[in-house]
């Protein structure tokens, strides 16, 4: 019994350094000696009650053996990454899965990028507008506003809608006096309506004077009514448009 049990002794001191040995140069990338087929990390999962999947291959000499997928198992481990990286309270790539690694930005396949103000109020947030192959693929706040500071609220990070969204109208309903149906107008049809309209009402209610003869040069039969989706650049014209023409009821909804 004696015999025995220091044969045995002997023999699995043996096979433990070369498993050491063979672990060795795995983990130090000088590639394995041979097992006998035998994953060189197995008995130390089987060891440790830890669940092994191979997922690497080290290439020796000569010859290829399966390898580390304990290693890449230690390795993964977001205290071992800690405790051995550049990120010792684990804030950043130490707590990083494998997942969130491999993940890019919306915004970083964009062939360009414009700069824009969001449309719905008047705060005047700054956007950022993403985009590829001609569509807008994302809006997001403008860092480098002094008024938003890159932030936008629930309808403005949501105002890619008004580009994308196949609710959106993109042509000109018409609805006739006393119809009961919609139909399309061609663009140029619609603006020489609304034209004719506009100068028509114009003359009709322009006034030079007021009763004591004081100049007035206004019409008040015409009037504006901005929406919250007109940008900028467009309420500017408007503005400078029915003024032009001597309008006084001139607002939109954003300034409320």
């Amino acid at each position: 019994a004696t015999a025995a049990s220091t044969a045995s002794r002997v023999s699995r001191s043996r096979c433990s350094r070369a498993w050491l040995w063979s672990i060795a140069r795995n983990w130090a990338g000088g590639g394995a000696v041979s097992t006998g087929g035998k994953d060189p990390w197995a008995p130390l999962a089987d060891a440790a009650g830890l669940p092994y999947v191979q997922k690497v291959s080290f290439r020796g000499v000569g010859e290829e053996v399966s390898s580390v997928g304990l290693r890449t198992f230690i390795e993964g481990w977001p205290v071992y990454r800690q405790l051995t990286g550049t990120d010792p309270l684990g804030r950043g790539a130490a707590a990083q899965s494998g997942r969130s690694a491999e993940l890019t930005a919306r915004t970083g396949t964009a062939d360009s990028m414009a700069r824009s103000v969001c449309p719905y109020c008047a705060v005047g947030c700054a956007q950022q507008v993403y985009v590829k192959d001609g569509q807008v693929t994302q809006i997001e706040g403008d860092p480098d506003s002094p008024i938003s500071r890159g932030r936008l609220c629930p309808k403005g990070s949501a105002s890619k809608s008004l580009v994308t969204s196949p609710l959106r109208q993109t042509t000109v309903r018409y609805r006739r006096p006393y119809g009961t149906e919609w139909e399309d107008l061609e663009l140029d049809t619609a603006l020489d309506m609304i034209a004719d309209r506009i100068l028509a009402a114009r003359e009709e209610t322009w006034e030079d004077v007021d009763s004591e003869g004081r100049p007035l040069n206004r019409t008040l039969g015409i009037s504006s009514l901005g929406g919250a989706t007109l940008d900028n650049e467009e309420n500017y014209l408007i503005k400078k448009l029915f003024t032009a023409m001597g309008a006084l009821q001139i607002e939109n909804q954003a300034r409320i």
